[in-house]
């Protein structure tokens, strides 16, 4: 069979995959909805079979469909490391880098750290998409996903770039109202704010204190999945919430929020998180190089 897709096709139609739209594949790539449906229609005769199932909503990859997907990822990623190999003495990474991460610290730390990136590496397209909630890298295809707290699949590569934890804190106003807690069980008679956000169990706080690692079930009238939020309301006087270091610091130091229980905290790194296939990509070793640094360099520590 003489099967000869063109690259640039392969590239839409993994765009066309991705999202499961032709509306949203035009969107992202700055053509008409009928130029992708063209190409895709050319894609299709070139390898002599129906790659996608079309309805009014949606498209769905075919059987045929995701054999294609997985070779055209895998011819796409040969054909990039071959270019980043013979540039590799210029050491200048470029193309696109799709990075991942959760919603507060991407707005808040990652996004100037990539800022700073991309004027160093100005062949670098950078694209930056925040969830609060966890990502399948490949499935979703992403390069790179920067990630508080723990790593648990088995087929990604994780380098931590940060120290980070979580500690518990509430505003003076809530304190003065309810009490403040002296022991980890008296939680149960607290207003926690429980937060739904990556790798955090709902309602349930694992924490290390002097007895070694301990869980317990807290609850409150209000509960959210977005950490900004959290802060918020525990700021307002509503409860007592679990954040990282880095989110709550400055409302430490100028007294709005106070530290409960200091004995006892989460271990929260600051992880790059990248499919194996993707170890030897320059681009994705550069950045996460250059955000190891920039995160010792902006004083992201351990402690409040």
């Amino acid at each position: 069979m003489n099967i000869n897709p063109q690259l640039d096709d392969l590239r839409l139609f993994c765009v066309v995959a991705r999202h499961r739209s032709f509306a949203e594949t035009a969107r992202e790539l700055g053509i008409s909805k009928a130029v992708v449906s063209k190409r895709i229609a050319l894609l299709e005769a070139a390898v002599h079979e129906k790659l996608f199932h079309r309805t009014t909503r949606k498209v769905t990859l075919t059987g045929q469909g995701e054999i294609v997907h997985q070779w055209a990822q895998r011819i796409l990623e040969d054909v990039e490391f071959m270019g980043e190999a013979l540039s590799r003495e210029k050491a200048a990474p470029r193309g696109l880098l799709r990075i991942c991460s959760s919603t507060g610290f991407g707005r808040s730390r990652l996004a100037p750290a990539l800022s700073a990136l991309a004027g160093r590496h100005p062949q670098l397209e950078i694209q930056l998409e925040l969830y609060d909630r966890l990502v399948d890298l490949v499935e979703e295809g992403f390069q790179l996903d920067i990630r508080i707290g723990r790593v648990h699949e088995s087929n990604v590569i994780a380098r931590r770039i940060a120290r980070n934890r979580r500690v518990l804190c509430a505003s003076p106003a809530y304190l003065a109202r309810f009490g403040t807690p002296a022991a980890l069980d008296d939680l149960h008679a607290h207003r926690c704010i429980p937060i739904r956000e990556r790798d955090q169990d709902f309602g349930r706080w694992e924490l290390d204190g002097p007895e070694g690692r301990v869980a317990i079930k807290v609850s409150g009238p209000l509960s959210a999945n977005n950490g900004e939020i959290v802060r918020q309301w525990a700021i307002d006087g509503h409860g007592i919430i679990l954040r990282s270091t880095w989110d709550v610091r400055g409302e430490i130091e100028a007294g709005v929020l106070v530290p409960v229980l200091p004995d006892y905290f989460q271990q929260a790194d600051v992880w790059a998180v990248y499919p194996s296939r993707l170890s030897v990509s320059a681009k994705v070793r550069v950045c996460v190089e250059f955000l190891a640094d920039w995160f010792a360099q902006t004083g992201m520590r351990d402690g409040p």
